[in-house]
């Protein structure tokens, strides 16, 4: 029976240990540079910013020139020297992707009628270990145009993969240097590395503040009336990580069964917050629906995972729908609109019927009687009957204007009515990105290089310095 208990201990031990998730970190830097002016607020031509664990930590515009944090532990814990750098490594980027920019479009035989795009992103993930540390997992380097992917490295066999043809000349030329893949590789597995450790390290206290999801479960009146479509929604949740699953009696639904997902996306700030640990606008909501019929009386339910959680979250709809018309309600509103419009029908018709003398209404005046005299009254006899003038006694002709016994005209019835340079020198100065902080380079995407020189660790920059030109 020891035995027996000890076994079961251990693979429960062992369950839970497969079961539970890896706790992955990521640093990541991302420049976008546009072929002209937006003219447009806060669009700018060159942007960059890096990012920890999908919070930016720093920020710099082609406008302001200036590398800055966006963090407070980021301006607490590096100094001056470290901001300064950065903003050097920063200008001289801005000027690699002015010519690169260009360069991809004389390639794609592009003109500068229309906005172009070029990005550059690279990073690592690493995982934490039970000592605290963070063990390599992955690393990436990539460049897409106007939103396509263009070039990426691939970090296990150190060479570069072109998707689309315009890449190969590239591809070529950068797989020729030797020492700029082993840059490359170091860079993302040894460096990015580094630095992804020290900001954990700094930003500690803030980076592990986490916020649990809250999950709602709700139905919307869907295209077709016979149908409605139910939302799983979890909102307010960070770090960005999350599972969500729409389940139909117990089994779970995919997209080949129609549920569709928004993907991940970032909160805005809410003014009041349900939950005091979510951190104003940098929490993250991920919401899925399918569509149902309204006779489907099968339970529906929807399920969600998440780090904060001990256990998932089991939220199940209860089977209203937020802006659905309710059947009972309609009926009667139908029925009391058909019952008006037929006493209008019914009415209309006897009156066309009265006024061409098929019926008589004694209250009503018929287009007939309109258009004859009517009796005379009281001893009165009428002057004049029909063709538009109106009778008169005769009684009322006593001492008229022209002393005839006659008006002198009838009275009448009353009727309704971005210019660049070939090349561009780029500071390998302090910059959270590839290379050493003495290092330059001058390169085009055309195939002309310069190789880095090796990654000084202890340089004041954590990105990768300049790449080769396209």
């Amino acid at each position: 029976m020891r035995f027996s208990l000890g076994l079961y201990l251990f693979y429960l031990a062992f369950g839970v240990a497969q079961n539970a998730a890896p706790e992955i970190h990521s640093l990541e830097y991302i420049y976008t540079a546009l072929s002209k002016p937006v003219g447009l607020p806060g669009i700018y031509e060159f942007t960059a910013m890096g990012i920890l664990d999908d919070k930016e930590i720093d920020y710099y515009n082609s406008q302001e020139k200036l590398k800055i944090p966006r963090q407070d532990w980021m301006k607490e814990r590096l100094d001056r020297n470290y901001w300064d750098k950065g903003t050097q490594s920063r200008k001289s980027k801005e000027q690699w992707f002015k010519v690169n920019v260009n360069i991809l479009m004389d390639r794609m035989k592009h003109n500068n009628s229309d906005l172009h795009v070029l990005q550059w992103r690279h990073g690592c993930k690493g995982v934490l270990q039970p000592d605290g540390s963070l063990k390599f997992l992955m690393g990436f380097d990539l460049y897409s145009y106007d939103g396509e992917d263009f070039l990426s490295f691939n970090e296990p066999e150190s060479q570069w993969i072109a998707p689309v043809q315009a890449a190969v000349q590239t591809k070529k030329k950068w797989d020729e240097s030797q020492t700029l893949n082993q840059y490359t590789k170091g860079y993302l597995q040894k460096e990015c590395m580094d630095w992804l450790s020290k900001f954990m390290n700094y930003g500690e206290a803030e980076l592990r503040k986490h916020s649990p999801p809250e999950v709602f479960a709700f139905a919307k009146k869907g295209k077709n009336p016979e149908n409605v479509v139910l939302h799983c929604l979890a909102t307010g949740f960070y770090p960005k990580d999350v599972e969500l699953v729409i389940y139909r009696k117990g089994v779970p639904l995919s997209e080949t069964d129609g549920v569709v997902s928004t993907g991940v996306r970032p909160n805005g700030v809410r003014p009041e917050r349900v939950n005091p640990d979510e951190r104003p606008g940098e929490t993250f909501q991920l919401r899925k629906f399918i569509e149902v019929s309204k006779s489907d009386n099968s339970e529906y339910s929807c399920e969600v995972k998440h780090r904060t959680l001990e256990a998932p979250i089991i939220i199940k709809w209860d089977g209203s729908c937020f802006n659905c018309p309710e059947g009972g309600s309609l009926g009667i509103i139908i029925g009391a609109v058909c019952v008006i419009l037929l006493i209008i029908a019914v009415v209309c018709a006897v009156l066309f019927l009265h006024m061409c003398g098929a019926i008589v209404i004694p209250f009503l005046p018929s287009q007939q009687g309109r258009n004859q005299t009517p009796a005379p009254q009281g001893g009165a006899q009428p002057l004049l009957s029909g063709n538009g003038t109106v009778p008169i006694p005769v009684q009322n002709m006593t001492n008229q204007p022209n002393g005839n016994g006659a008006l002198t005209s009838p009275a009448q019835k009353m009727t309704d009515q971005p210019t660049v340079t070939n090349e561009t020198q780029s500071s390998r100065e302090s910059d959270s990105g590839h290379g050493s902080s003495n290092s330059s380079s001058s390169e085009n995407l055309n195939g002309g290089k310069q190789s880095p020189n090796g990654s000084d660790n202890s340089r004041n920059n954590p990105e990768e310095e300049n790449p080769l030109m396209v």
